[in-house]
């Protein structure tokens, strides 16, 4: 299960700018639309509906907030990473500045798990957060988290 698989580099922001939650969510729902060719207030909704079922802010400043999009054949995710932290009702009660959104098709509940799973442990890496947070591109994130996905793996 490769990450790289699921995030293309056109799904990766950096430099992002909200206010809140809401605006993190709505401004993930936009890059996942251009990044997949859907429309962004549908996959909002999404994001919502399975925000409204807990917070997935994970701790650390990281979220990891995923939905069902019943258009996908396959995973794919997008990740953001904002100019500033936001309050996100996270289990450490700490903001979030790293977003790491997944979308699955309908009926991958395994394939789903596991990819939430891989990238919630991940993400819990101290160091790679770190190297997050000190890129200067969008290629250099996608290049962080596609590499990490590979040694990981080896």
């Amino acid at each position: 299960m490769d990450v790289s698989a699921w995030l293309d580099k056109s799904a990766v922001s950096y430099r992002v700018s909200a206010d809140s939650k809401r605006h993190a969510l709505a401004l993930t729902a936009e890059l996942a639309a251009r990044a997949f060719g859907f429309d962004a207030g549908h996959v909002f909704d999404a994001l919502c509906e399975r925000e409204a079922q807990g917070s997935t802010g994970v701790g650390s400043g990281v979220a990891v907030p995923h939905a069902r999009l019943p258009q996908l054949t396959q995973m794919r995710a997008v990740f953001l990473r904002l100019d500033q932290p936001v309050p996100f009702d996270s289990v450490d009660d700490q903001p979030v500045d790293l977003i790491f959104a997944l979308f699955a098709p309908p009926g991958s509940d395994s394939e789903h798990l596991r990819a939430l799973a891989r990238v919630s442990r991940r993400l819990r890496n101290a160091e790679l957060r770190e190297q997050l947070r000190k890129a200067h591109s969008a290629d250099s994130l996608h290049a962080l988290l596609a590499s990490e996905a590979t040694s990981s793996a080896a």
